[in-house]
């Protein structure tokens, strides 16, 4: 039997499945390829190989009961695998929200995830966000930054970082996130793919750890629109609808674009202030957005985007951050030193307003609502940047709160005003890096978004997420001995750069050890056939080709690149140090490796 399919669209699953391919078949395969391509900071909790193992195969005996069309009806996902955001129960994996303090195990899974399971689809496992769903750049998670898929030096968007990275990497045919102020959208746009975010209610949140309990939606990320509209499909009308008009129970939307494509004519708004806060190349993208959709058959008209723009300083600006306390605000004070400070800061910032700044805020809320609603009887949709530009890791490491910010200006109103959105790709910026866009409507507008949504990405003509240039990575293997271990210091160094963890082993007995001065600790290891040697701890990495470079220019003198005998004889790449500092060195060679040296009373403040 061929492979399980490299961008595992729904059509190319459902192909590999008719050619004779079975769900327990292709289970081996997908752990392999997370084992293999996953960079840390994108799962947190997997499904172990027998658990998924017992699940295909039971799936496969209740498909073979039934007749091939009525297989297709009652499990129209058979053979899916899909990835949950780890702030979504599923039972069977803990719940973490990203903070290990918090973590519980759910007695029953979340009605969107059941719901997917009974069509058929497979859950592998829980992936990593911002803690508690707090951030829009997925590097808030004391389970490490989640890289872009297409340069791991660039963040992948928030909060729903893992579960965009698993599904533009082709390790799953969807995920589910979550989105509040943008965090379904956001890491979308980032990875060059597909987020539907619902009108808020269609999908139930049973089950979900709250941010903004009245603001949460439940997202779906996919590599082509029909895909994100099948799940959407099986999951509509799960939700409640209180405040805002009644919740269908069917929300069957159109499949076809084919209006778009014969010209008929429709209107779309775009903003009269657009900040890309000096990004020329996402305006640029943009620019050719609009025209894509002219060339469509759309009419432009520019909007006046003040009342978008009040409204979404109310979420993080204004009272309306108080809810995020509610949620979960006590905890973190009382967890202070086991929460994520930048989390802790953002949240327990609403203390400073009071019960009369709510109510205040939601008059100006309904005032700002009735002021828009007008529009989406004028306009097919409203069409933005998803974000106005992209950071690195590094730099938000810099500028938490600031450079976050910026990548709401054109999200955190959105379920403010209850609107329904779908972020598009769009393009890649000459430094390829992908760009997108996001179609908004009214409320229970999912139907007017999917066919211009569809027609403009198969337009833009672009691949899907990052899958044929994830399995193209030609990978070197790096030996570490020190702080770049798992768990270490300077371990994000490594995985920020898309390395995968290989295996643990130990280095031939050959080799000294000794700890530099300086913080933090890091060890330098010396090559000595006089037999003073020994085996010590290593740990073997494989980090892409094209990354070693710039992994190489962060390690510092005395360290530099050369070649490290393994126990077993193999010869690897790995760091030996010149021996010009070592005299004065503090040497470990005795205790048999790093981690040994970090918890022994030989560690200074022990």
């Amino acid at each position: 039997m061929t492979d399980f399919p490299v961008e595992p669209t729904f059509p190319a699953v459902r192909a590999w499945y008719a050619a004779g391919g079975a769900p327990s078949e292709a289970v081996s395969q997908i752990l392999e390829r997370i084992r293999a391509e996953s960079p840390g900071g994108v799962w947190i909790s997997l499904f172990s190989e027998k658990a998924l193992l017992d699940a295909a195969k039971k799936l496969e005996r209740a498909a073979k009961l039934l007749a091939p069309e009525e297989r297709a009806t009652r499990f129209p996902l058979y053979g899916f695998f899909f990835a949950v955001k780890d702030n979504i129960d599923v039972r069977g994996l803990e719940t973490t929200a990203a903070c290990p303090a918090y973590a519980y195990a759910p007695a029953k899974s979340a009605p969107v995830v059941e719901l997917l399971l009974q069509a058929g689809a497979l859950a592998v496992g829980k992936t990593n966000l911002d803690q508690f769903a707090s951030g829009l750049v997925g590097t808030r998670s004391p389970y490490g930054a989640c890289p872009n898929s297409h340069n791991p030096q660039y963040i992948s968007g928030g909060s729903s970082a893992g579960s965009a990275y698993a599904v533009a990497t082709g390790l799953v045919s969807f995920s589910l996130g979550t989105d509040t102020a943008g965090s379904n959208r956001v890491p979308a746009g980032f990875n060059n793919i597909i987020g539907l975010k619902p009108t808020r209610g269609v999908l139930s949140t049973e089950g979900v750890v709250p941010a903004s309990r009245n603001l949460d939606c439940v997202g779906i990320f996919a590599l082509q629109c029909s895909d994100a509209v099948e799940v959407y499909e099986i999951l509509a009308g799960s939700g409640a609808r209180e405040s805002a008009g009644p919740c269908p129970r069917s929300s069957r939307l159109p499949r076809s674009d084919g209006d778009i494509r014969r010209g008929k004519p429709f209107v779309f708004g775009v903003p009269d202030k657009l900040e890309f806060y000096g990004d020329k190349e996402y305006q640029r993208l943009f620019d050719e957005g609009v025209q894509r959709l002219r060339d469509l058959g759309g009419r432009e008209r520019r909007l006046p985007f003040a009342f978008f723009q009040e409204t979404g300083n109310l979420l993080y600006a204004g009272p309306c951050l108080a809810e995020r306390y509610a949620a979960f605000g006590e905890f973190l004070e009382t967890h202070a030193g086991q929460v994520d400070p930048v989390v802790t800061a953002i949240v327990t910032g609403a203390k400073k307003f009071t019960a009369a700044d709510a109510y205040r805020c939601q008059y100006r809320l309904r005032e700002l609502r009735a002021l828009t609603r007008p529009l989406w009887r004028e306009l097919d949709m409203l069409f933005v940047p998803t974000a106005p530009t992209i950071y690195t890791i590094e730099q938000l490491r810099r500028d938490p709160f600031r450079l976050n910010a910026n990548l709401g200006y054109y999200t955190n109103y959105v379920n403010l005003l209850d609107l329904s959105a779908i972020a598009v790709p769009s393009g890649f910026t000459r430094d390829n890096l992908p760009f997108g866009v996001t179609m908004l409507a009214g409320a229970f507008g999912e139907k007017r978004l999917l066919p211009l949504a569809e027609a403009y990405h198969k337009t833009a003509n672009l691949p899907f997420g990052a899958c044929r240039r994830q399995r193209r990575r030609e990978c070197m293997e790096i030996a570490v001995v020190g702080a770049h271990m798992r768990g270490l210091a300077l371990n994000h160094q490594i995985t920020a750069l898309g390395g995968t963890f290989s295996r643990t082993c130990r280095t031939a007995p050959r080799y000294r050890m000794f700890v530099l001065p300086g913080e933090p600790a890091r060890p330098a290891i010396l090559r000595t056939d006089d037999g003073c040697g020994r085996a010590l701890e290593a740990e073997i990495w494989n980090l892409p080709m094209d990354n070693v470079g710039p992994f190489l220019s962060g390690i510092r003198p005395p360290l530099s690149l050369g070649t490290v005998i393994l126990e077993d004889d193999k010869e690897v790449k790995g760091f030996l140090s010149e021996t010009y500092p070592l005299a004065s060195a503090k040497e470990i060679t005795d205790l048999g490796g790093f981690r040994a040296y970090l918890g022994s009373a030989e560690q200074p403040g022990r």
